[in-house]
């Protein structure tokens, strides 16, 4: 099985959590829950998440494109 790295730091995963098969170390998820919502690191956090284990499906072409 592969060594997973956390979706955050990056670094080779010892422990941690895994969501939808992404992992995030004990480092991380513990920065995580100590911070202060709309800070720099909290962005950071929450682009790093969105980008690894929010799945975005294009419904553009299900949806009529009205013009205006």
């Amino acid at each position: 099985m592969k060594k997973q790295n956390c979706i955050i730091c990056r670094k080779p995963l010892s422990d941690g959590i895994i969501v939808n098969g992404k992992c995030i170390c004990k480092i991380c998820e513990k920065r995580l829950l100590n911070l202060e919502v709309g800070s720099d690191f909290y962005e950071h956090y929450k682009e790093c998440i969105k980008k690894n284990i929010v799945q975005i499906k294009a419904v553009e072409d299900k949806c009529q494109n009205y013009q205006l």
